[in-house]
């Protein structure tokens, strides 16, 4: 199946990837502007998240964005990802090099990395809740810790709702998405990895990473963010994605 996704404008395309914590809605704040701002722009929802129904076989997250670009007519475009989607987008591009033309990455996972005892212990603590029925409290865990002092309850609130939509669709889930093992150094596009100060060291670490990994890569850090720019500060985070994306892959004025 073709999962569930949004299209809008023309030029060149730009795919949208969210992080696991929320679904296709935290784009809300980039969507308009990135359109506006001539690119023909792309949001989908993963398996299990969003409008996109659990799958009852073997999927893989990166293999569904292929099909959905695809079936769009898509041959080449810019991807951002947001944590799991930013693994998603690092993915595709080693896959098909040929297909991505740039890399915005927000708090990237990244292929193959061991998370860190403070990763796991977050991990751990998530398990727990679920196990124990405090579906209520593992939503909360999630919001404290991938939103960083600069959202508002507002943004808490939506990602509140997206978390706790994710948790009641994949806790009835019997497959979960393939693990690709891929080689980063076939990645060819220009990448901006950023990272905020307040995230899990993971994340920080990978960004500061990825230019020693790839060809065309840069590191920012925001000294404001936590996991998700995004959605804690949307008009500086937009503003800094249209600055590459208009370097990297410039729309006709």
């Amino acid at each position: 199946m073709i999962i569930s996704h949004d299209v809008a404008g023309s030029g060149p395309a730009v795919v949208l990837l969210h992080s696991s914590v929320c679904d296709r809605r935290m784009w809300d704040a980039q969507w308009q502007p990135l359109v506006d701002a001539g690119y023909r722009v792309v949001r989908c929802d993963f398996h299990g998240f969003g409008d996109t129904p659990l799958s009852d076989v073997p999927y893989s997250d990166t293999g569904d964005v292929l099909a959905l670009l695809d079936h769009l007519g898509i041959e080449t475009a810019a991807l951002v990802g947001a944590s799991h989607g930013g693994r998603i987008a690092l993915t595709a591009a080693a896959l098909r090099p040929e297909a991505v033309t740039a890399l915005a990455l927000l708090g990237a996972g990244m292929p193959g990395h061991r998370p860190s005892d403070t990763l796991r212990a977050f991990g751990g603590r998530e398990d727990e809740l679920i196990e124990a029925g405090e579906i209520d409290a593992a939503v909360e865990l999630n919001v404290g810790s991938w939103l960083g002092p600069e959202a508002d309850e507002e943004t808490r609130a939506k990602v509140r709702r997206m978390q706790r939509h994710a948790f009641d669709v994949q806790l009835e889930a019997t497959v979960g998405p393939d693990r690709e093992d891929v080689d980063l150094g076939r990645i060819t596009a220009p990448t901006l990895a950023v990272s905020g100060a307040h995230d899990f060291p993971d994340f920080r670490e990978i960004a500061a990473a990825l230019p020693g990994l790839l060809p065309d890569a840069r590191h920012r850090e925001l000294p404001w963010a936590g996991h998700l720019p995004s959605l804690e500060r949307p008009a500086e985070t937009t503003e800094l994605l249209l600055a590459f994306l208009r370097e990297a892959v410039p729309a006709a004025p």
